[in-house]
């Protein structure tokens, strides 16, 4: 037995000796990048100085010159001052290529081996190592160091499989944290190969990047996937652009993740044709924040602009959520035909002036209520929306009291008849009375204008007739009363917008440099006291339209929303991520007709994410069983990995706030990143409560805040609650259990009928 134990500890020291020295080579190599990165700041820097330089020569070139320097070398400087964690992350070991050419980043263009690569005897010689990071880092003779991660030489880092292999004999994801290699991980994809490096046998050191990678904590933000993508969602992140790129994926499959990872590569292929701007829809503000510092870890931003679907009217940021049967109202493509009658409904019903009194030609004129009635129900004849049917109206006005003038036959000359109509349209439309009634009986209205009308419950039933019932109307007049906007609210604004009309606004002023006023070049430069980053910002929060549109879990966007959506995109090519088992909408049927319209005849192309990476395999099957409650005959993704640790049953003792508690505490000893306590909507405040005072690695959140997070662990309280509050819970039940990375505990009151083991009915065999 002794000599057995030393053994063991003789192959353990073989087995660290080997990895301390493996890592060492790659420390060797991290270094390296660092000291060329340094070379190439003080360059940036060089340039900044020598752009402030020649800005001091005064003239236009010399200053448009000095600003596009500026510009690129701000950027430049911005990108290589970033120190990631893990700035560089993976490598790749690789045979001879079938031919000898180099793309622009220096690396060997061929993806299979050539002929003889592999000799006879199943050896082989490692001809290329590349080293896959979040930039391109060439040395000083050109040669690459790092190769970006989008760039087409990185794509075997990802897509290389013991199947189908390539070139690839070794795959490393090296993990760091800022200039020190921590450890590696390989993968081979040529077991049945003995390969040299360097005259060496090259070794294998870890049990598999993937697993190491799947079992990091979580915290509140998400971390980018870019160190352990899987062929699959590459195949998806490096797809052309073209039309419609649909993907659909059950929970953990990573849909979130390759949507951010797209955006990046997109632009980092195509940078040009996506200076328009690339919008990512999320449907939550949570899932926003949760996102948003993935892109600039993947060296891009500025250029992106992820918004909550509450968030995508400038001026509204919505937090609110209406009752289930309310957001089905505002939700359905029946407002359309609402919104319509409630914007020319508001215009009539504004209590306008009843007459028109103006003095021409020394004549009073006047024009009567039924007059004016008859004007505005001819001007809102035409299809123009409202608020730009006021220059007809006016013009109706005038011709109405040309008519009434009886100057219309005073000569028989057309020229001096057209001057004469021009003089009485100038006078009239100069007096102070003339202009005070236009505003009083035309005004602009706005989106909230009408919102705040279509809370009066009579005027809304008049304007709902027969297209909602009387229910309908008296809960969405009642919601319109509260303080705030919901998230459905905000694609009744849009559609209103769109509705109404907008008419144009003045340019905005803006400080200019006084060197800049001197020269004329105020266009070429943005303002000095705003940084390239403030710029970039104030121009996506000013964007109405994108060159690309991502949504995220698309499956949860009623009509409305579709439409608010598809005006952003009108021009765009589009990625769509979603998995309608996840769907919270009530009518599946009505969305995908309207997100149709919204797509347009665009042709779609269409991927599956099959592989569960979030969920450990005993939380994954205990959801499966409500996945075939909500939609039977759908498949579960495969999870990946077992922990042995099966779900936890426990139920209410006390009450509900003191076990939740309990719960989440025993599970905040276990776990060293965060808890997820996942509740019915109404209790989102109540849950908040529970929770007090246990630190801030827990949060509380409504069933329909969960979609796209995922927590070390999480509580899901009372299953049948969630599923009860919509037509949709069982999907939004399933959503709920599939957010925890290691453990789960179910917690049931009497409304969920638990057994003797506190297993609730509903996921019960």
């Amino acid at each position: 037995m002794a000599v057995q134990a030393h053994r063991q500890d003789a192959v353990g020291s073989v087995r660290d000796s080997v990895r301390d020295r493996e890592i060492r080579v790659e420390q060797e190599h991290l270094d390296r990048v660092y000291r060329r990165l340094e070379e190439k700041i003080h360059e940036a820097e060089f340039l900044m100085q020598d752009a402030a330089r020649r800005g001091q020569v005064g003239t236009p070139g010399a200053l448009a010159e000095r600003d596009a320097q500026v510009f690129r070398a701000g950027i430049h400087l911005s990108r290589l001052n970033n120190e990631f964690e893990d700035f560089l992350f993976g490598r790749i070991d690789l045979l001879t290529g079938q031919d000898g050419k180099k793309g622009p980043d220096g690396a060997y263009t061929a993806i299979e081996p050539a002929e003889g690569a592999v000799r006879p005897d199943n050896t082989a010689d490692i001809a290329e190592t590349l080293h896959i990071g979040r930039i391109g880092v060439l040395d000083a003779d050109y040669a690459p160091l790092v190769i970006d991660w989008r760039a087409p030489a990185a794509a075997p880092f990802y897509r290389s499989t013991p199947v189908d292999p390539g070139r690839v004999v070794r795959r490393r994801v090296i993990r760091s944290k800022g200039r020190q290699v921590l450890g590696v991980e390989d993968d081979l994809m040529r077991p049945e190969l003995t390969a040299y490096l360097d005259g060496d046998e090259l070794p294998v050191i870890g049990d598999g990047a993937l697993m190491a990678a799947l079992g990091q904590a979580r915290s509140h933000t998400m971390r980018d996937i870019v160190a352990s993508i899987q062929a699959e969602q590459d195949l998806v992140i490096r797809a052309p652009a073209a039309s419609v790129t649909y993907v659909e994926g059950g929970p953990g499959t990573g849909k979130t993740a390759v949507a951010l990872h797209r955006a990046a590569y997109l632009l980092y292929q195509d940078r040009r044709r996506y200076a328009g701007g690339i919008l990512i829809v999320s449907p939550t503000p949570l899932l926003v924040a949760y996102t948003e510092g993935v892109l600039p870890s993947l060296g891009e931003e500025g250029q992106v602009a992820i918004r909550a679907i509450g968030s995508l009217v400038e001026g509204s940021e919505a937090t609110l959520y209406d009752s289930p049967s309310v957001a089905r109202a505002k939700g359905s493509s029946r407002m359309l035909k609402v919104l319509r009658k409630a914007a020319r409904g508001t215009l009539e019903g504004n209590d306008p002036p009843a007459r028109l009194r103006v003095v021409a030609f020394g004549r009073r004129l006047e024009l009567e209520a039924r007059e004016l009635d008859g004007i505005r129900r001819a001007a809102l004849g035409g299809t123009a929306p409202v608020n730009l049917l006021r220059p007809r109206a006016r013009k109706l006005l005038l011709d109405a009291l040309w008519e009434r003038s009886g100057a219309a036959g005073r000569h028989s000359d057309p020229e001096l008849a057209a001057e004469l109509r021009s003089s009485f349209d100038e006078d009239i439309t100069s007096e102070d009375a003339f202009i005070a009634f236009l505003d009083a009986w035309w005004p602009e209205l706005t989106p909230a204008a009408v919102l705040d009308a279509m809370a009066d419950e009579r005027r809304l039933g008049r304007w709902a007739r027969r297209i909602l019932n009387p229910g309908e109307v008296r809960k969405v007049a009642r919601s319109l009363r509260r303080e705030g906007r919901s998230v459905h609210d905000i694609a009744l604004l849009d559609e209103l917008q769109a509705v109404l009309g907008a008419p144009a606004r003045p340019r905005r002023k803006r400080e200019l440099d006084p060197l800049d006023q001197l020269t004329g070049l105020e266009e070429l430069m943005p303002v000095r006291e705003e940084s390239q980053r403030e710029r970039a910002e104030r121009l996506a929060q000013e964007r109405v339209e994108y060159a690309h549109v991502i949504v995220d879990e698309a499956q949860d966007l009623t009509p409305m929303q579709w439409r608010m959506v598809g005006r952003r995109g009108r021009h765009a090519t589009w990625t769509v991520v979603g998995d309608p088992a996840q769907s919270s909408w009530s009518d599946p049927d009505e969305a995908a007709q309207a997100r149709d319209e919204a797509l347009g005849t665009r042709p779609r192309r269409r991927f599956e994410l099959t592989v569960n990476y979030r969920n450990p395999a005993e939380i994954a099957d205990l959801a499966s069983k409500v996945l075939a409650l909500a939609m039977p005959g759908s498949v579960s993704p495969k999870a990946v990995r077992s922990t042995g640790v099966e779900p936890r049953f426990t139920v209410v003792e006390d009450t509900l706030g003191a076990t939740v508690r309990d719960e989440a505490a025993r599970l905040l000893e276990r776990v060293d990143g965060t808890v997820g306590v996942v509740v019915a909507m109404q209790r989102r405040e109540e849950a908040r409560r529970w929770l007090t005072g246990l630190g801030d690695r827990v949060v509380a959140l409504g069933s329909l805040e969960a979609k796209g997070l995922e927590y070390d662990a999480t509580v899901v309280v009372s299953p049948a609650e969630i599923a009860d509050e919509s037509p949709a819970g069982l999907r939004v039940l399933y959503v709920g259990l599939t957010r925890a990375t290691q453990q789960l505990t179910v917690v049931s009151a009497d409304r969920d009928e638990p057994d003797a083991a506190g297993v609730p009915d509903l996921l019960r065999d």
